[in-house]
């Protein structure tokens, strides 16, 4: 999509004399509203007298005054629950749409993967689409020719690449589409989270590719429902909320404030939905989400001889012990644990399921589960523990960073890190290579020469 498709007008200056070539996206003051009409006849007599309608509009505010930068070479997220905006903020952009007020500033041209789909005619082939995509994008014919044999490829959709598209899935289309899109590197990529209908390999090379991208200086506007995501592949991200900006900031900060958000909000209604008995047992886990069918009600921790202490000690056994309170009965429940820094890095994620043990919960009773280490592998320094209590994908309680773990030092640590690898095995000298085969015992020996 050529930039000069896309309203456009000076960025201003950044405080302390940083000028507008730093972004490859300024939005300013945005706002977009859409028209919507509804032809309605008042009475059975008028509809079927007069057969007049009646008109009603009303206008429909999608984004209100919003504004955001965003820097060359980096991934820029768009979070915010269904109706937010963030679709429609992609489309103006792309250049799909116009701003109904204010300006979008871009640096360069734009390439969008919005719609799954869009711009495939049904009837061509899936090589036939390549040329057609292609040009639409604004690609010359020897620029396609030079990359479609890459975007076959990484399409992999085999010998479909010569039958008509409306025979593909929805994932081939897709891969597709993603391959078209990209196949040129783009400088300025915009995505919508359409790539969620890939399978799991090709959704791995979809974000492998889009990291490549950015170490290579693409800048990627990305809307996602995947939280974990944007935490992974964001460096910024903007929520939005009902078309008005909530937040801008790093992404751990404005997805850890997104979360918070959506937590309150579903503790208020399930609040007005509890009796009174229901919101006095529940007072204590405001933060927490999930159905409350459990709750985790603490953690203790244990050392390797049964005593309860405050920390746990790199290096010595430990075991955590989680309790949980029923208020129905429960079963195959599975308990899953994450252990996450003070920056939000999920340093790890044991579940029980995949360790082989479910449990069963009976209404009104107080239990616990272990969690035994042994050793503690964990570095000294302080971690966050979430604990999930779930089935077949349903929370019944999601305790999200609301225990602090302190570890401490039980030896030396001379491995920097956050945790201490399993030992492993260090070759015995330095190992020359020839014939195709390494040669350790004349590496033993020249070492000892040297000696």
């Amino acid at each position: 999509m050529s930039a000069d498709m896309i309203e456009t007008a000076s960025a201003p200056t950044t405080p302390g004399g940083s000028g507008p070539e730093e972004y490859a996206i300024v939005v300013d003051r945005v706002s977009k509203s859409f028209e919507m009409q509804a032809d309605r006849r008042s009475t059975f007599k008028e509809r079927f007298v007069r057969g007049r309608a009646t008109s009603e509009q009303r206008v429909f505010h999608a984004l209100d005054d919003v504004s955001f930068r965003i820097r060359k070479g980096t991934t820029f997220g768009l979070v915010g629950h269904n109706g937010s905006g963030k679709s429609t903020m992609l489309k103006l952009l792309a250049g799909v749409y116009r701003p109904t007020s204010g300006t979008v500033t871009v640096s360069d041209s734009v390439d969008a993967l919005l719609e799954l789909g869009a711009g495939f005619h049904g009837e061509l082939t899936g090589r036939e689409n390549i040329f057609l995509n292609g040009a639409i994008l604004g690609r010359s014919r020897k620029q396609i020719e030079s990359t479609i044999d890459w975007i076959i490829d990484f399409a992999d959709i085999g010998a479909f690449i010569d039958q008509p598209v409306k025979v593909y899935s929805s994932g081939m289309t897709v891969r597709l589409g993603f391959a078209v899109a990209v196949a040129i590197r783009p400088k300025i990529l915009i995505v919508d989270e359409i790539i969620a209908v890939g399978d799991e390999e090709f959704q791995r090379k979809c974000f492998e590719y889009m990291r490549d991208l950015r170490d290579h200086g693409t800048t990627i506007a990305l809307v996602t429902h995947s939280l974990s995501l944007a935490k992974e592949m964001c460096d910024e991200v903007v929520w939005l909320d009902h078309g008005r900006v909530k937040m801008i900031g790093p992404a751990d900060e404005g997805v850890s404030a997104y979360i918070a958000a959506v937590n309150a909000k579903e503790a208020e209604k399930r609040a007005a939905e509890q009796t009174e008995a229901e919101r006095e047992a529940d007072k204590d886990f405001r933060l927490n989400q999930g159905s409350g069918e459990c709750r985790m009600t603490g953690v203790e921790i244990f050392d390797g001889e049964g005593n309860k202490v405050p920390f746990l000690t790199t290096g010595r056994p430990a075991t955590l012990r989680i309790h949980v309170h029923a208020r129905k009965d429960l079963r195959d429940v599975e308990l899953g644990l994450a252990f996450i820094t003070d920056g939000g890095v999920m340093i790890s994620g044991p579940n029980s399921r995949h360790a082989g043990y479910l449990y069963n919960l009976r209404a009104g009773e107080d239990g616990f589960v272990d969690y035994a280490m042994d050793p503690v592998v964990l570095h000294p320094g302080r971690l966050w523990l979430t604990t999930c209590f779930l089935r077949d994908g349903a929370t019944y309680d999601y305790s999200d960073r609301q225990t602090e773990l302190l570890i401490h030092e039980g030896r030396v640590i001379d491995e920097p890190g956050l945790i201490t690898m399993p030992e492993g095995r260090w070759s015995p000298a330095l190992s020359v290579e020839a014939a195709g085969a390494p040669q350790a015992e004349q590496s033993e020996s020249l070492n000892e020469g040297d000696r």
